[in-house]
């Protein structure tokens, strides 16, 4: 025994072996290095290191507990026992908010112009159209406010507390540092604790790391070469939560002085930067109000030079910028967006910003965590083999045993056991072996035994555990059913075959087996010696069946996902090979320690895999690539997330998860499931598509419209149009458009992620808005020469002419542009647009020819008029179509 206990000291200190029965030096495999603020490591360092009586003489408490007036004058010092949450805004800020975009300041300036130069019409048409966009944002948003706030429940509101020296119950919020709490199976730790005592102690620390399994805790006084918080087994850590066992523990620290607590305040201090579709609108929207500035100036001074009339020129310009401006882009993207939220809402996503529903459709690259999301979050035995890797039933049959017959702690991984085993293997086992005694776990042995009895004919001891500790008792291994003695080169293969296990991302045990004879009733760890190896269970935590079609339907949208996890590298690669994700190189947390922010970039496009990563190497992995120009989103559920979410364009989180992570998160899903996004990324990509045919439409329409007043402006002796009929045209305009947010996108629209583009935007209305220029100075030869409608006297006609022209064209073009296809043939718009634009084109012929065409300074038009007007919009439709295919082979259609 000394060779083989010589030989595995020697390995240990090379390298560590996957174990999952202890924490007390946790293997490198599974290793998260957690990046603690230094001021918050120091003092959980010591509290690990140092013993019972200088802890709670530092923390001046006793066994006990403390006394309530001791704790009223701490709780008096530090405050309450929360951590500090977002605070909501209040209405009127929120008001101010949905209200402040530069279009709604722009036209609020024109309202008031309007005002005082006395022409209510136009006051009220503007006012408006800013208070129905300002309000349909705020009760949209404040509707999935509330929503999200009815998410939010901790898992536990009150705590077991020695207080007075007796067991009592107390809200969370009145723990104070220095009180002494007992915990049980399904109590979440309130605050970051040392351990005073611990019986099976297994919690789950996934919220802060992670990982998937439970971590063991225990008493023992923390080793002094520990430096990393959340390796010590002694510490327990707030928004954890004990899967099984019992505990009593010393109150460290509450509320924000916690390391849950460090990171929430730093999560809600950060101002969130412009998300890219936040960029995207101000972008487009000051493009479109610079060409507004340059060109209702130019229309003044050429009204006012050629007029003379300075006044009704600038009533004309004022009309004019109105026209150029995109009202209703705040209404049309908030309704298009409300919508968005609707419909995710019926397969359970709760938007909690509107802006995050683009972002879906924007987004390119899907950072995500590794366990529940594209696993199943529950452990299964994956192999039984045999010493050197090949299938046992013998293995698994022994394991069965030990895990069926053992009184202690039943863990995740002897639950998997017990599950695999069929009902008439384990009849049949129940009926061959008859428990003897067994030998309890510990943390030193790190494995645990049962002696069952064969049909009284001799007991066989069972040993399971860690595989180097196994080993370690181990003199014999079977092969074939031979027991052969365990030598250097065998114990050499033995390290090769658990590490290539190991290496697939197994969590592997090693099984072990002696005979002895039938005389014995009371067996302890002295018998531990001397075992026969027989083989290994290893464990997975599967992929949900979800993940691989959910992955190649993301990849075939062109959304590249990238997986961040606090978890074993080994383990996160072969879940990826399993779901059919590619994985283009992995790197570790303590490898981005060493890069600088250039070395970051590349090394965030270059991999796929990134594991053991802390919550600021997730933070910096998000913005690096951000800075690469990404349209990143991150799906997180734990503390270790909350930095992650916030910096990226759109955070996920879920309903189970921590408070600040679905505080920090834009989107909270009902159900963890990769296909649940890629429906809310198809969903943004109609929601942008629809929000982008109302910017092409109005942009190029109203560069055309203003390009053909400027030439009117020069020739005519009169105004083309008065400042009435531009602003009641423009209303018509505007609200054929309101039916956009509800209208069909074409499949082809929605493969890709899209994006804002000014550039694209500013060459699409260059390229379109002289399109309709061409007919309106048609219409103007029209009604000039054939219509006679070339004095001041005839000015009516004229600009009756040109506003039917002006709606109609205008209204068409809603069609023409809303799709790269042949319009009403290829794609067909939805009814509600359909029904919109009829009834608006309808209005248009409507007010000359009917009794309110006075009031609007409009008269009837001549019946040959139409023919002409069919004629014009014929053609229209014609060039425009034409343009669009030359348009569409130079540039693409986003």
């Amino acid at each position: 025994m000394n060779l083989f206990t010589r030989l595995f000291e020697s390995f240990l200190r090379k390298r560590h072996t996957a174990s999952h029965f202890r924490r007390r030096a946790m293997p490198l495999e599974n290793s998260t290095a957690r990046p603690v603020p230094d001021h918050l490591a120091r003092q959980l360092l010591t509290a690990a290191h140092e013993d019972l009586e200088s802890a709670l003489n530092r923390l001046h408490t006793r066994i006990e507990g403390l006394r309530d007036a001791e704790a009223q004058v701490i709780g008096a010092q530090t405050g309450p026992n929360e951590v500090e949450h977002e605070k909501p805004l209040a209405w009127y800020q929120h008001l101010w908010l949905c209200y402040k975009n530069p279009f709604n300041l722009l036209l609020t300036v024109l309202a008031i112009v309007s005002y005082l130069t006395e022409d209510p019409k136009a006051t009220i048409v503007i006012g408006t159209m800013v208070i129905l966009s300002t309000l349909l944002r705020f009760v949209q948003e404040g509707r999935s406010n509330r929503a999200a706030e009815r998410l939010k429940a901790m898992v536990s509101n009150t705590a077991t507390v020695l207080r007075n020296g007796q067991r009592i119950e107390l809200p969370i919020r009145q723990l104070v540092q220095g009180d002494i709490i007992v915990l049980s199976a399904g109590d979440m730790i309130p605050a970051d604790c040392r351990l005073l005592s611990a019986k099976d102690l297994f919690v789950s620390q996934a919220a802060m790391t992670g990982e998937s399994l439970p971590v063991e805790k225990m008493a023992e006084l923390a080793d002094a070469h520990g430096k990393d918080p959340m390796e010590l087994a002694n510490l327990l850590f707030m928004g954890t939560n004990v899967i099984s066992g019992a505990a009593t523990a010393l109150v460290l620290a509450t509320g924000n002085r916690t390391y849950f607590g460090t990171i929430a305040t730093r999560v809600t201090a950060t101002e969130r930067t412009p998300t890219a579709f936040e960029a995207g609108v101000n972008s487009v929207s000051w493009l479109l109000i610079r060409f507004a500035l340059v060109m209702a100036p130019l229309v003044f001074l050429i009204n006012g030079w050629t007029k003379g009339d300075w006044m009704e020129a600038f009533l004309f310009a004022l009309s004019v910028a109105v026209g150029l401006t995109p009202e209703m882009l705040p209404m049309i993207v908030t309704s298009t967006l409300a919508k968005g939220a609707v419909k995710l809402s019926k397969k359970k996503v709760v938007v909690k910003r509107l802006d995050a529903i683009q972002n879906f459709g924007a987004m390119d690259v899907l950072c995500t965590d590794k366990t529940g999301t594209l696993t199943q979050d529950k452990i299964v035995l994956e192999r039984h083999t045999d010493v050197f890797g090949q299938q046992s039933d013998e293995v698994l049959q022994f394991a069965y045993l030990n895990s069926h017959y053992q009184t202690g702690l039943k863990n995740l991984l002897d639950r998997a056991v017990l599950d695999h085993v069929e009902l008439q293997t384990e009849m049949q086992l129940a009926r061959d072996y008859v428990k003897v005694d067994e030998i309890p776990f510990d943390f030193v042995r790190r494995r645990m035994s049962v002696v069952v009895s064969e049909r009284d004919d001799h007991h066989e001891l069972i040993c399971k555990g860690a595989v180097e500790e196994i080993l370690a008792a181990c003199s014999h291994l079977r092969l074939g059913g031979v027991s052969i003695p365990l030598d250097a080169a065998l114990l050499a293969k033995v390290l090769e075959t658990t590490h290539g296990l190991n290496a697939e991302g197994l969590r592997v045990v090693a099984v072990a087996v002696k005979e002895v004879p039938p005389h014995k009733t009371v067996y302890g760890v002295a018998d531990e010696t001397a075992l026969t190896l027989i083989g290994y269970v290893a464990f997975l935590d599967p992929p949900k069946e979800s993940t691989a079609p959910a992955l190649r339907a993301l990849a075939e949208h062109g959304v590249t996902v990238k997986v961040l996890t606090g978890d074993n590298h080994l383990v996160t690669a072969k879940i990826c090979r399993e779901v059919g994700l590619a994985v283009h190189g992995v790197l570790q947390g303590p490898q981005l320690d060493d890069m600088d922010d250039a070395t970051l970039a590349k090394a965030a496009e270059d991999n796929t895999v990134f594991a053991k990563l802390s919550p600021l190497h997730k933070e910096r992995l998000v913005r690096a690539l951000r800075g690469n120009g990404h349209i990143v989103g991150f799906m997180g559920d734990g503390i270790n997330d909350a930095p992650a979410l916030r910096a990226a364009d759109i955070g996920i989180s879920v309903d189970s998860a921590v408070d600040i992570a679905k505080e920090a998160a834009d989107i909270i899903l009902l159900e963890k499931s990769l296909m649940v996004l890629e429906e809310g990324v198809l969903e943004g990509r109609r929601t942008f598509s629809n929000m982008l045919k109302y910017i092409r439409m109005t942009a190029s329409s109203n560069f055309g419209n203003v390009f053909s007043v400027l030439v009117a402006s020069a020739f005519l002796p009169f105004l083309p149009m008065l400042p009435l009929h531009l602003l009641v045209q423009n209303l018509l305009y505007d609200v054929s458009q309101i039916a956009i947010p509800f209208d069909n996108v074409d499949a082809e629209l929605i493969q890709k992620p899209l994006s804002w583009n000014p550039r694209d935007i500013g060459r699409f209305m260059v390229f379109f808005g002289p399109i309709s220029s061409i007919f309106d100075i048609s219409t103007f030869i029209l009604m000039w020469h054939v219509f006679g409608a070339n004095t001041p006297e005839q000015q009516t006609l004229f600009q009756s002419g040109w506003f039917v022209v002006g709606l109609l064209t205008q209204t068409l073009i809603v069609h023409l542009i809303r799709t790269p296809k042949l319009p009403f043939i290829d794609s067909i718009a939805s009814v509600p647009l359909l029904v919109a634009t009829t009834a608006i084109m309808a209005v248009g012929v409507f007010l000359p020819m009917g009794p309110l065409a006075t009031y609007f300074k409009l008269q009837a038009l001549p019946l040959g008029y139409f023919p002409w007007l069919l004629g014009i919009l014929v053609c229209y439709t014609l060039l425009t179509t034409f343009m669009k295919r030359v348009y569409l082979r130079k540039f693409g259609w986003q």
